[in-house]
């Protein structure tokens, strides 16, 4: 018997077992570069969302500031502001233009390519960020939250980019992955909600698109929404909702909270997507569409009147009155929801970068209270304002899954989801006969084909030599 045979079979079974060591360790590796990445994103969105919040905390103020001091001058600040910043969108971000998250939806609708890119380019997240706090700044009616969703989708497609560049790939996401991780997480950081990030990607994102839920996707969504928990605290946006539900009528008043705001959110989604040239008469649509500029004028002299009659409560976000209308104090302006609603329609016809999402909760809360007035005192107004948001914004966006956890989650109110779903799909229904397609995916679709034509317009030049040749 050879004695040097045992001694082979050992040694090739020692390289073996080494190989596949050594192979499990690659795996293992890439893996955590895999990870790494996704977490390097989400923690990149959420550093852009949480200083993105600052400026508009800080825009907020400085308005309160200079509208308490003299409320007046909106007259002469507003037309021109909002003229300059419409201006300025068309100039050099036209694809900026608005909340953000249709320009989201149309993207994932894309094929990967330039028309995609367009929609979420990290150049037109980098003006939006300051357009839209100069339009807060100047007491527009918009919110930071919708465009939080499109710059997330461009810090993350980018952040793709640059380690695809580099020869690192973040196996298994594609652009449509990296866009729909980045817009869900800039939502959670956003409203300092991860699991209404999630929802939201899934129920508004990924509907009518080809979306691969994968964890990874997931997991860089909820990072995004739990970095921020980690750095800000666990702080509901609206505070902690003191309310209980009603011992009496709880059904009853869901329900008709969900019908009126499932009214007037279908009649509010429906003026936005028909923009202020097809809510016009006839005779003066040609004119707006040529003159967006003077349009946005118009607008800025029609939200500053609508804030002298409010004093000045209907300018921004609208978040201390939403607050205060949770925490059970009565102190806004008469027909507060009404000029709510009726100033964000005319901040986002002026065609300026802003979000919708805030606003819309904040009408709710103003519906839910004037429907708490017609109620009387025997009604606690905290129920009903806190279920009119949710039903507002599940009517505004069609989106009633979205809508209650993003309530719940902003107000720390896990004791009425329950009755916040029923409110939501009740009002998801009555919008949808004012408005048959949901507003995000109405704009998504204009986005989508003018994307697809600067695509075309881009090609002709670099195909022109070929055919001539």
């Amino acid at each position: 018997m050879n004695p040097s045979h045992p001694l082979r079979r050992a040694y090739a079974g020692a390289r073996h077992l080494a190989r596949r060591k050594l192979r499990q360790i690659n795996r293992l590796s890439r893996k955590s570069v895999q990870m790494g990445l996704l977490l390097g994103g989400a923690a990149l969105v959420a550093l852009v969302s949480l200083g993105f919040a600052w400026l508009a905390d800080k825009a907020l103020e400085w308005n309160r500031a200079w509208v308490g001091h003299s409320g007046w001058l909106a007259l002469l600040i507003l037309p021109p502001a909002l003229a300059a910043l419409r201006w300025l969108t068309l100039r050099f971000a036209p694809n900026a233009a608005g909340s953000g998250i249709p320009q989201v939806i149309g993207a994932l609708s894309l094929p990967p390519g330039p028309g995609q890119t367009s929609l979420v380019s990290l150049v037109q997240a980098l003006w939006k960020v300051p357009l839209a706090f100069l339009g807060m700044l100047a007491g527009a009616s918009i919110g930071r939250e919708g465009p939080s969703v499109q710059v997330g989708a461009a810090v993350m497609l980018a952040w793709g980019d640059f380690w695809k560049r580099r020869g690192l790939r973040l196996r298994g996401f594609h652009a449509n992955e990296l866009i729909a991780a980045g817009a869900a997480g800039g939502l959670a950081a956003a409203f300092n909600a991860p699991l209404a990030g999630v929802i939201f990607a899934i129920e508004e994102l990924g509907r009518g698109t080809v979306l691969r839920w994968q964890r990874l996707v997931l997991i860089g969504v909820l990072a995004a929404g739990f970095l921020v928990v980690a750095v800000a605290g666990n702080n509901p946006y609206f505070g902690v909702f003191a309310g209980a539900p009603l011992n009496q009528g709880m059904l009853m008043w869901v329900l008709v909270c969900g019908a009126l705001n499932g009214a007037l959110g279908g009649i509010f989604a429906r003026l936005l997507g028909k923009g202020a040239a097809g809510a016009a008469p006839r005779r003066w649509r040609a004119w707006i569409r040529a003159h967006p500029v003077w349009t946005a004028f118009i607008m800025g002299l029609a939200l500053a009147l609508i804030g002298l009659c409010t004093a000045g409560s209907v300018y921004g976000t609208g978040y201390g009155s939403a607050a205060g209308l949770l925490s059970g104090n009565d102190g806004v302006p008469a027909g507060f929801g009404l000029a709510k609603l009726a100033a964000t329609v005319a901040s986002y016809w002026a065609g300026i970068p802003g979000g919708i999402f805030t606003p819309a909760l904040t009408t709710g809360a103003g519906i839910g209270h004037h429907i708490w007035q017609l109620a009387g005192d025997g009604v606690d107004q905290r129920v009903l304002v806190l279920l009119s948001m949710a039903a507002f914004l599940a009517a505004a966006t069609q989106a009633p899954l979205t809508a209650s956890v993003v309530v719940m989650e902003m107000t720390g109110s896990q004791p009425m989801l329950f009755w916040l779903l029923v409110g939501a799909l009740l009002a998801s229904g009555v919008s949808r006969q004012f408005c048959p397609q949901p507003f995000y995916h109405l704009a998504a679709g204009r986005f989508r084909r003018q994307a697809l034509v600067e695509a075309g317009r881009a090609a002709k030049p670099a195909a022109s030599p070929v055919s001539g040749s």
